[in-house]
Protein backbone atom coordinates (compact mmCIF):
# COMPACT_ATOMS: atom_id res chain seq x y z
CA UNK A 1 0.00 0.00 0.00
CA UNK A 2 1.05 3.52 -0.57
CA UNK A 3 1.70 5.84 1.88
CA UNK A 4 1.69 9.63 1.21
CA UNK A 5 3.00 11.90 3.91
CA UNK A 6 -0.29 13.48 6.39
CA UNK A 7 -2.45 11.42 4.88
CA UNK A 8 -4.11 7.88 5.46
CA UNK A 9 -2.49 4.77 4.07
CA UNK A 10 -3.91 4.11 0.07
CA UNK A 11 -4.75 1.56 -1.65
CA UNK A 12 -2.55 1.86 -4.77
CA UNK A 13 -3.60 1.39 -8.22
CA UNK A 14 -5.35 -1.59 -9.17
CA UNK A 15 -8.60 -3.50 -10.97
CA UNK A 16 -11.50 -4.31 -7.63
CA UNK A 17 -13.31 -7.39 -7.95
CA UNK A 18 -16.68 -6.37 -5.96
CA UNK A 19 -20.51 -5.89 -6.71
CA UNK A 20 -22.48 -3.33 -7.88
CA UNK A 21 -26.32 -3.16 -7.86
CA UNK A 22 -28.58 -3.18 -10.86
CA UNK A 23 -32.29 -2.74 -11.68
CA UNK A 24 -34.54 -5.65 -12.02
CA UNK A 25 -38.85 -4.82 -12.00
CA UNK A 26 -41.36 -5.15 -9.47
CA UNK A 27 -44.80 -6.42 -11.35
CA UNK A 28 -45.81 -4.83 -13.78
CA UNK A 29 -46.36 -0.73 -12.89
CA UNK A 30 -44.57 1.91 -14.43
CA UNK A 31 -41.35 2.46 -12.57
CA UNK A 32 -41.13 5.45 -10.42
CA UNK A 33 -39.28 7.61 -8.03
CA UNK A 34 -39.95 10.04 -5.13
CA UNK A 35 -37.46 12.03 -4.74
CA UNK A 36 -38.61 13.68 -1.41
CA UNK A 37 -41.59 12.42 0.40
CA UNK A 38 -44.33 10.54 -1.45
CA UNK A 39 -48.08 11.04 -0.05
CA UNK A 40 -49.40 8.22 2.73
CA UNK A 41 -50.08 5.13 1.62
CA UNK A 42 -47.61 5.18 -1.46
CA UNK A 43 -43.88 3.49 -1.68
CA UNK A 44 -41.04 5.48 -2.39
CA UNK A 45 -40.13 3.25 -5.46
CA UNK A 46 -41.45 0.67 -6.95
CA UNK A 47 -37.47 -0.53 -8.04
CA UNK A 48 -36.24 -3.84 -7.99
CA UNK A 49 -32.56 -4.24 -6.82
CA UNK A 50 -30.27 -7.46 -7.74
CA UNK A 51 -26.35 -7.49 -6.78
CA UNK A 52 -24.00 -8.84 -9.35
CA UNK A 53 -20.32 -9.48 -9.35
CA UNK A 54 -18.32 -6.93 -11.27
CA UNK A 55 -14.90 -5.96 -12.21
CA UNK A 56 -13.97 -2.45 -11.76
CA UNK A 57 -10.88 -1.47 -13.98
CA UNK A 58 -8.17 1.35 -12.70
CA UNK A 59 -7.13 3.44 -15.51
CA UNK A 60 -4.53 5.51 -13.22
CA UNK A 61 -1.81 6.13 -15.73
CA UNK A 62 -4.05 5.69 -19.08
CA UNK A 63 -6.25 8.53 -18.59
CA UNK A 64 -5.55 10.33 -21.94
CA UNK A 65 -7.09 7.19 -23.27
CA UNK A 66 -10.64 7.99 -21.76
CA UNK A 67 -12.52 10.74 -23.11
CA UNK A 68 -16.34 12.04 -22.85
CA UNK A 69 -17.26 10.96 -26.67
CA UNK A 70 -15.13 7.86 -27.30
CA UNK A 71 -16.48 6.45 -23.78
CA UNK A 72 -18.74 8.76 -21.93
CA UNK A 73 -16.33 9.91 -19.16
CA UNK A 74 -13.18 11.59 -19.04
CA UNK A 75 -10.53 12.63 -16.06
CA UNK A 76 -9.06 16.25 -16.10
CA UNK A 77 -6.46 17.31 -14.18
CA UNK A 78 -8.02 20.65 -12.84
CA UNK A 79 -6.91 21.88 -9.06
CA UNK A 80 -9.56 23.94 -7.34
CA UNK A 81 -8.62 26.95 -4.87
CA UNK A 82 -11.78 25.71 -2.90
CA UNK A 83 -10.73 23.57 -0.43
CA UNK A 84 -13.47 22.76 2.14
CA UNK A 85 -16.85 23.34 -0.02
CA UNK A 86 -18.64 24.18 3.14
CA UNK A 87 -19.65 28.00 2.69
CA UNK A 88 -22.53 27.50 -0.12
CA UNK A 89 -21.99 31.23 -1.60
CA UNK A 90 -18.84 30.35 -2.37
CA UNK A 91 -19.91 27.22 -4.38
CA UNK A 92 -22.55 29.21 -6.47
CA UNK A 93 -20.10 31.73 -7.09
CA UNK A 94 -16.63 31.32 -7.20
CA UNK A 95 -16.57 26.90 -7.59
CA UNK A 96 -19.21 27.68 -10.25
CA UNK A 97 -17.10 30.00 -12.19
CA UNK A 98 -14.24 27.32 -12.23
CA UNK A 99 -16.50 24.63 -13.39
CA UNK A 100 -17.76 26.86 -16.44
CA UNK A 101 -14.01 27.73 -17.39
CA UNK A 102 -12.93 23.90 -17.31
CA UNK A 103 -16.21 22.58 -19.10
CA UNK A 104 -15.08 25.52 -21.84
CA UNK A 105 -11.66 24.29 -21.83
CA UNK A 106 -12.19 20.23 -22.15
CA UNK A 107 -15.41 20.47 -24.58
CA UNK A 108 -15.82 23.65 -26.44
CA UNK A 109 -18.68 24.97 -25.29
CA UNK A 110 -19.40 28.83 -25.76
CA UNK A 111 -22.57 28.72 -23.54
CA UNK A 112 -22.67 26.71 -19.90
CA UNK A 113 -25.36 26.99 -17.88
CA UNK A 114 -24.84 25.12 -14.14
CA UNK A 115 -28.65 24.14 -13.01
CA UNK A 116 -27.12 22.26 -9.53
CA UNK A 117 -24.69 20.38 -7.56
CA UNK A 118 -24.77 17.77 -4.47
CA UNK A 119 -22.26 17.16 -2.35
CA UNK A 120 -21.97 13.84 -0.84
CA UNK A 121 -20.75 12.73 2.61
CA UNK A 122 -20.79 8.90 3.20
CA UNK A 123 -21.53 9.75 6.67
CA UNK A 124 -24.52 11.20 5.33
CA UNK A 125 -27.74 9.43 5.05
CA UNK A 126 -31.07 10.38 5.79
CA UNK A 127 -30.64 13.66 7.01
CA UNK A 128 -29.29 15.98 4.74
CA UNK A 129 -26.95 18.69 6.40
CA UNK A 130 -27.18 22.70 5.82
CA UNK A 131 -25.47 21.72 2.56
CA UNK A 132 -28.11 19.69 1.13
CA UNK A 133 -25.14 16.77 1.52
CA UNK A 134 -26.22 13.22 0.45
CA UNK A 135 -24.69 9.96 0.74
CA UNK A 136 -23.28 7.87 -2.32
CA UNK A 137 -25.40 6.41 -4.69
CA UNK A 138 -24.56 2.67 -4.72
CA UNK A 139 -27.27 1.64 -7.97
CA UNK A 140 -25.78 1.96 -11.22
CA UNK A 141 -27.91 4.68 -12.95
CA UNK A 142 -27.90 7.76 -15.17
CA UNK A 143 -28.83 11.03 -14.46
CA UNK A 144 -31.41 12.08 -16.76
CA UNK A 145 -33.01 10.66 -19.90
CA UNK A 146 -32.91 12.24 -23.11
CA UNK A 147 -36.74 13.83 -22.54
CA UNK A 148 -35.77 14.76 -18.83
CA UNK A 149 -32.40 16.83 -20.44
CA UNK A 150 -34.53 18.66 -23.38
CA UNK A 151 -37.10 19.56 -20.33
CA UNK A 152 -34.21 20.90 -18.53
CA UNK A 153 -33.04 23.22 -21.15
CA UNK A 154 -36.19 24.42 -21.33
CA UNK A 155 -36.60 24.63 -17.30
CA UNK A 156 -33.25 26.40 -17.37
CA UNK A 157 -33.20 29.04 -19.91
CA UNK A 158 -35.85 31.69 -21.55
CA UNK A 159 -38.43 29.86 -23.91
CA UNK A 160 -36.81 32.12 -26.88
CA UNK A 161 -33.93 31.06 -26.14
CA UNK A 162 -34.08 27.13 -25.48
CA UNK A 163 -36.12 26.93 -28.94
CA UNK A 164 -33.11 28.47 -30.66
CA UNK A 165 -30.38 26.65 -28.73
CA UNK A 166 -32.22 23.11 -29.03
CA UNK A 167 -32.71 23.91 -32.91
CA UNK A 168 -29.32 25.12 -34.00
CA UNK A 169 -26.58 23.80 -31.26
CA UNK A 170 -25.40 21.05 -29.94
CA UNK A 171 -26.59 20.30 -26.18
CA UNK A 172 -24.99 18.28 -23.81
CA UNK A 173 -25.59 17.46 -19.81
CA UNK A 174 -21.97 16.87 -18.10
CA UNK A 175 -21.60 16.07 -14.47
CA UNK A 176 -18.34 17.59 -13.02
CA UNK A 177 -17.43 15.59 -9.99
CA UNK A 178 -14.49 16.18 -7.74
CA UNK A 179 -13.66 14.64 -4.63
CA UNK A 180 -13.10 17.05 -1.43
CA UNK A 181 -10.39 16.67 1.10
CA UNK A 182 -8.81 13.65 0.49
CA UNK A 183 -7.91 11.17 -1.99
CA UNK A 184 -11.25 8.71 -2.60
CA UNK A 185 -11.13 5.55 -0.73
CA UNK A 186 -14.32 4.16 0.21
CA UNK A 187 -16.91 3.78 -1.95
CA UNK A 188 -15.33 5.23 -5.23
CA UNK A 189 -17.27 6.00 -8.21
CA UNK A 190 -17.45 3.77 -10.92
CA UNK A 191 -17.80 4.73 -14.90
CA UNK A 192 -19.93 2.18 -17.80
CA UNK A 193 -18.25 2.37 -21.13
CA UNK A 194 -20.37 3.72 -23.46
CA UNK A 195 -19.63 1.40 -26.32
CA UNK A 196 -20.52 -1.86 -23.44
CA UNK A 197 -23.80 -0.67 -23.79
CA UNK A 198 -26.18 -2.75 -25.32
CA UNK A 199 -26.80 -0.76 -28.48
CA UNK A 200 -30.55 -0.68 -28.91
CA UNK A 201 -30.47 0.64 -25.32
CA UNK A 202 -31.90 -2.06 -23.94
CA UNK A 203 -29.75 -2.17 -20.73
CA UNK A 204 -31.59 1.20 -20.16
CA UNK A 205 -34.95 1.28 -18.13
CA UNK A 206 -36.69 4.80 -17.96
CA UNK A 207 -37.87 5.70 -14.24
CA UNK A 208 -40.73 8.49 -13.59
CA UNK A 209 -38.65 11.00 -11.25
CA UNK A 210 -41.53 12.77 -8.83
CA UNK A 211 -40.77 16.16 -7.80
CA UNK A 212 -42.87 18.33 -5.56
CA UNK A 213 -43.86 20.63 -8.55
CA UNK A 214 -42.73 18.63 -11.55
CA UNK A 215 -42.19 15.11 -12.91
CA UNK A 216 -39.14 14.15 -14.36
CA UNK A 217 -37.14 10.85 -15.56
CA UNK A 218 -33.93 8.88 -15.52
CA UNK A 219 -32.44 5.78 -16.26
CA UNK A 220 -32.06 2.70 -13.77
CA UNK A 221 -29.53 0.01 -15.57
CA UNK A 222 -30.29 -3.78 -16.26
CA UNK A 223 -26.95 -5.83 -15.60
CA UNK A 224 -25.42 -6.49 -18.93
CA UNK A 225 -22.14 -9.12 -18.47
CA UNK A 226 -20.50 -7.04 -21.44
CA UNK A 227 -20.62 -3.55 -19.75
CA UNK A 228 -17.03 -2.79 -18.30
CA UNK A 229 -16.63 -0.05 -15.87
CA UNK A 230 -13.90 2.04 -14.46
CA UNK A 231 -12.33 3.96 -12.02
CA UNK A 232 -9.71 6.54 -10.92
CA UNK A 233 -7.83 4.66 -8.09
CA UNK A 234 -6.97 6.51 -4.78
CA UNK A 235 -8.64 9.67 -7.40
CA UNK A 236 -7.41 12.98 -5.57
CA UNK A 237 -9.11 16.49 -5.34
CA UNK A 238 -7.25 18.08 -8.21
CA UNK A 239 -8.39 15.40 -10.41
CA UNK A 240 -11.93 16.60 -11.29
CA UNK A 241 -14.46 13.22 -13.80
CA UNK A 242 -16.48 14.40 -16.15
CA UNK A 243 -19.59 12.09 -16.63
CA UNK A 244 -21.59 12.70 -19.68
CA UNK A 245 -25.46 12.35 -18.97
CA UNK A 246 -27.23 13.64 -22.40
CA UNK A 247 -25.61 14.15 -25.61
CA UNK A 248 -28.22 15.21 -28.79
CA UNK A 249 -25.58 14.97 -31.10
CA UNK A 250 -25.23 11.02 -32.26
CA UNK A 251 -22.58 11.65 -35.38
CA UNK A 252 -19.83 9.38 -35.79
CA UNK A 253 -20.90 7.27 -32.83
CA UNK A 254 -20.47 9.66 -29.94
CA UNK A 255 -21.45 8.42 -26.51
CA UNK A 256 -24.29 9.34 -25.36
CA UNK A 257 -24.30 9.27 -21.68
CA UNK A 258 -22.34 7.20 -18.99
CA UNK A 259 -24.06 4.75 -16.22
CA UNK A 260 -22.48 5.42 -13.26
CA UNK A 261 -22.38 4.00 -9.42
CA UNK A 262 -20.80 3.87 -6.36
CA UNK A 263 -19.41 1.17 -5.17
CA UNK A 264 -17.52 -0.86 -2.23
CA UNK A 265 -14.06 -1.41 -2.69
CA UNK A 266 -12.57 -4.01 -0.26
CA UNK A 267 -9.16 -3.24 -0.44
CA UNK A 268 -10.25 0.64 1.27
CA UNK A 269 -7.68 0.59 4.12
CA UNK A 270 -9.88 1.13 7.33
CA UNK A 271 -7.68 4.11 8.44
CA UNK A 272 -9.22 5.89 5.50
CA UNK A 273 -11.80 8.97 6.07
CA UNK A 274 -15.38 8.31 4.43
CA UNK A 275 -15.77 9.89 0.65
CA UNK A 276 -16.44 13.38 0.84
CA UNK A 277 -17.21 14.73 -3.29
CA UNK A 278 -19.06 17.11 -5.12
CA UNK A 279 -20.79 16.67 -8.30
CA UNK A 280 -22.00 20.06 -10.46
CA UNK A 281 -24.41 19.80 -13.46
CA UNK A 282 -24.42 21.43 -16.22
CA UNK A 283 -26.01 22.08 -19.82
CA UNK A 284 -23.13 22.93 -22.40
CA UNK A 285 -23.76 24.44 -25.86
CA UNK A 286 -21.75 24.40 -28.52
CA UNK A 287 -23.11 28.21 -29.60
CA UNK A 288 -24.40 31.35 -27.25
Amino acid sequence: MEKVTGSPTLAGPRDVTTTMNFYIPIGSDEPYQYVFTPPAGVAHNNLGSETRPVVVHDVRGRESEYSLDKNGFQFVHWPSVEKAFTDLEVIKTKYYAEVEELLKAVTGGKRIVIFDHTIRRSAVTETLDNLGARGPVDRVHVDQTPEASIARVHRHLPPSTASRLLATSRVRIINVWRPIAQPVAHTPLALADWRTLAPDGADLVSVKLVYPDRVGSTFSVRYSAAMRFHYLADQRPEEVALIKIFDSDEEGGRARLCAHSAFKDPGSPPDAPTRQSIEVRAIVFDEE
